[in-house]
């Protein structure tokens, strides 16, 4: 049996350990393994060959088998990744779409806020943030009693119900009676 040495190629000599992979070229060309392996095997020198050629035929075969099997199977599953990503994608699309020309509805009516204050065209306004009405004349009313509204800080309270509101110089008696207290007239509406 005669032994070939496998050629060393210019890179592997000036790597540092070309000595470790000369001897290695040396020692996988001894002994080929695969099918090169198996017809050395089927040689006249070893009785049997033929059995042993069969054998490793047969393992190479299953081996091929194996590596065609893992190859299809790695094709159908990279396949079926790439089919579910680009149904995932065209999934995502219909769905955007969908959104998009189908908004979402509001099922009620934004409120209609009235404006701080309303001016009426006699003169009079109505202050919707603290529900007064003023008159024409500066009389105000609250709207929610429909009394008479005073600043807190223009009356004075007298102890028998009576109060005065400074603002407007008006005395008004427990009885109801308002009097001016500028010209001391009484005040009838």
């Amino acid at each position: 049996m005669s032994m070939a040495i496998a050629s060393v190629n210019a890179a592997s000599a000036t790597a540092p350990n070309w000595l470790r992979e000369a001897q290695q070229s040396i020692a996988d060309s001894a002994s080929p393994g695969g099918l090169l392996d198996t017809l050395q095997d089927a040689t006249a020198d070893n009785p049997g060959s033929i059995r042993t050629f069969l054998a490793k035929s047969q393992n190479n075969m299953y081996a091929l088998a194996q590596i065609s099997q893992s190859s299809q199977s790695t094709a159908g599953a990279l396949a079926a990744q790439m089919s579910a990503a680009a149904n995932q994608k065209l999934r995502d699309e219909r769905v955007a779409l969908a959104q998009k020309m189908n908004p979402q509805q509001c099922n009620y009516n934004l409120p209609a806020e009235l404006d701080p204050v309303i001016y009426f065209e006699n003169g009079g306004s109505f202050d919707t943030t603290s529900n007064i009405l003023t008159m024409a004349d500066g009389k105000q009313f609250d709207t929610t009693t429909g009394l008479p509204n005073h600043d807190p800080n223009t009356i004075i309270r007298m102890a028998n119900g009576a109060y005065l509101d400074t603002k407007n110089n008006i005395l008004t008696m427990s009885d109801g009676t308002q009097m001016d207290t500028i010209t001391g007239l009484k005040i009838t509406v």
